[in-house]
Order: structure tokens, then sequence, then C-alpha cells
């Protein structure tokens, strides 16, 4: 919609798109997360901090279109309030995967964290995750930089003001670019050898994002800046960490 303006399109897709995220919603529990599935004797618990950070990011966008639909989701609303929280004040709910680099810039990435926080956490892992000239680790154990982890941190880098970092990961990673335009999946910089061998649509769909992220082409170069996105409810709920504060 934000790149074609095809709002015929958005409407079409609209029901879907209720459909979907009722069907999310449905799934939260606790403190906010939300169970990453539902299976036949009920829903899988596991939380997955990548999972719902891009959760939290679909949901702005889900109300944003319902905005433009004129059919007000309040329910959205404060469930994207209680999924903010959890991403942000409950990292115990989620399954440890502090290894890999994508629990690191989601919370960012994904419009959750911002400000100082933000910027701390970034600092907090960067000498985990980043290798000079490279792009970054997928794994902070291993010597493998790939080309899609590394875009979407410039995402977040940038979503944040640190533009000038951002414009140095998207350089650093253009030794994945083939002559013909396509990009290498990843490089185990120990023996420099590609790995996998496999020119892969989501590190190619991570660059392109990337690149529009720092040039500005499009106008749906900001959407993970996300300042024009709705933030949901601002408004109390029942998570014991919150009514518990001193004062109240």
């Amino acid at each position: 919609m934000l790149v074609t303006g095809d709002k015929s399109f958005a409407v079409t897709m609209w029901p879907v798109v209720r459909k979907a995220i009722d069907f999310v919603i449905d799934l939260q529990v606790g403190n906010g997360e939300i169970c990453w599935a539902r299976s036949e004797p009920g829903p899988l618990t596991e939380a997955l901090m990548t999972g719902y950070a891009s959760i939290f990011h679909a949901m702005r966008c889900a109300l944003a279109l319902a905005a433009l639909v004129g059919e007000p989701q309040p329910e959205w609303e404060l469930a994207l309030v209680r999924l903010g929280h959890a991403i942000v004040a409950h990292p115990e709910a989620f399954a440890e995967k502090e290894r890999y680099s994508m629990d690191w810039y989601y919370p960012i990435l994904g419009g959750a964290l911002r400000g100082p926080a933000a910027a701390a956490r970034i600092d907090h892992r960067w000498n985990d995750f980043v290798v000079g000239g490279l792009g970054i680790r997928c794994v902070d154990d291993r010597p493998w930089v790939t080309g899609a982890e590394t875009c979407e941190l410039v995402l977040a880098l940038d979503a944040i003001g640190h533009r000038a970092a951002a414009h140095e990961q998207f350089a650093a990673m253009q030794h994945l670019r083939e002559d013909d335009g396509s990009y290498w999946t990843g490089l185990v910089f120990a023996d420099g050898k590609r790995w996998p061998e496999e020119r892969t649509t989501w590190t190619a769909a991570a660059m392109i994002l990337a690149a529009d992220a720092l040039s500005n082409t499009t106008r749906g170069a900001g959407i993970f800046r996300g300042h024009a996105l709705p933030t949901g409810l601002q408004t109390d709920f029942d998570c014991e960490c919150v009514v518990s504060r001193p004062g109240r």
C-alpha cells in the first residue's frame, strides 16, 4: 500500500489481515507474550523473541490498515501494548536464544524498543556479533557472517537514527554480492568459504529493504522506523509487574 498506493488491494486483503490478527491475539497469555503455535491439544506455550518482535510490527501495520478501512480494533491496540511490554520488560518469558544475533536486534527492528534503551542494547552486544568489514555473525560463537541478518541490523540501526553505523554495515555485507546482482547467504570467514552455497531470496529481500531505508527511495522506506504507525492504547493492564508498582 505504501509503495504502490493500491488502496483497492488493501481493502480486498483486509478480511484476511483481520482474521490473522484475531487468531494471533487469541494466543496471548501471561505478561503479554503470545504462544508460538496452536496444536490439537492446545497452544504451544514456548515464546520466541524474534517471532513476537515481528508480530509487534505486524500488529502496528494491521492497526494502520484498520484505520484506513474505517474499522477500529481497540482489542488489538491493547494486545499490542501488552506484547510490547512483554518484549521490553519480561525477557524471561521468552526462550533463551542469546547466541543468535536476531534476538539482539529484533526488539528494535520490530519497534518495541526505542530511545536510550535501544541504543544501550545495540552497544551491549556489538562486539559479540559485528565483524569489521564483513557484517554480523548469525551466531555469536561461530565464524559465520550472514547477509540477511546484517541487512536487518541496518534497518534496526536506521530505525533509531544510527545512520552512519547503518551505512557502514550495509557496505560491509556487499562482499556477498554476485556479478548478476544476487547475494550469497553467508561467509565462513575462518576459511573464506561461502556457506551455504546458495543465493537466497530472503537475503535479497533484506538487502532491498535496507537499501530502501538508507536511500529513502520509496514511500515504504520508513516502515521500520514506524513514526506514523499506531502505538496502541496507552492504558493500564493487568500484568503483575505493572499493578504492583509503588504508588499503585
